[in-house]
């Protein structure tokens, strides 16, 4: 894969979401180097770094206003529609299409199939430690920074209640919450280090060399 600042570029990823992949990146590459068994940390990196690439295509750009700055919400209201016109109204699958486009492979694809909040059973329930720490790595990263579990799920709650497009049954959420911290618990056993030893400053110089 070639240089991620190079694929932002070209691909005209926001810097918010840019240093939200950074961010997963960096909690996945903090929890690999944290394991010693032998684990395709490079894979789960390269996954992690790209595995947002279509969300302009979800977002709301009018929700956090400085996330648009400093082009500006026409600007990315631009990219959005260029998005949707190459690769289809559904965020998940205009990210597959780009990872495939930047030359990911078929075992990449698959660690990138098992991240998201509604895909938390079926990593849980995987042999892959790989397909966890991808998954696990995504849900400790909010838009603004680290957040342990508990924040993450409250912070999720609150930014998707009410939207029909992302609603989650009361007892459905409440069973991904529960398979999100035994997905923790899992990983966390086959690691050396805690989740509250994950933080924004841990993963700080780690970003700087992914770049």
């Amino acid at each position: 894969m070639q240089n991620i600042t190079q694929i932002y570029s070209q691909y005209k990823i926001m810097p918010t979401l840019q240093q939200h992949q950074l961010r997963v990146a960096g909690v996945a590459k903090q929890i690999c180097d944290a394991i010693s068994e032998s684990i395709d940390k490079e894979g789960v990196v390269d996954v992690c770094l790209v595995h947002d690439m279509g969300n302009i295509i979800k977002f709301d750009l009018t929700y956090f206003p400085d996330f648009v700055q400093p082009e500006g919400l026409e600007y990315w209201q631009s990219v959005k529609d260029e998005y949707i016109q190459k690769y289809g109204p559904e965020e998940h699958v205009a990210t597959e299409m780009i990872c495939k486009e930047i030359g990911l492979s078929d075992t990449q694809t698959e660690y990138l199939q098992a991240i998201g909040f509604s895909r938390v059973k079926k990593a849980l329930a995987s042999d892959s430690l790989e397909k966890k720490i991808c998954c696990y790595a995504d849900q400790r990263v909010g838009p603004r920074g680290v957040l342990s579990i508990q924040e993450r799920l409250v912070d999720g709650h609150k930014r998707y209640a009410g939207r029909k497009d992302k609603a989650v049954a009361s007892d459905q959420f409440e069973e991904l919450a529960a398979a999100l911290q035994a997905l923790e618990q899992d990983i966390i056993s086959h690691a050396s280090i805690l989740p509250t030893d994950i933080t924004d400053a841990s993963i700080a110089p780690i970003i700087e060399s992914l770049k």
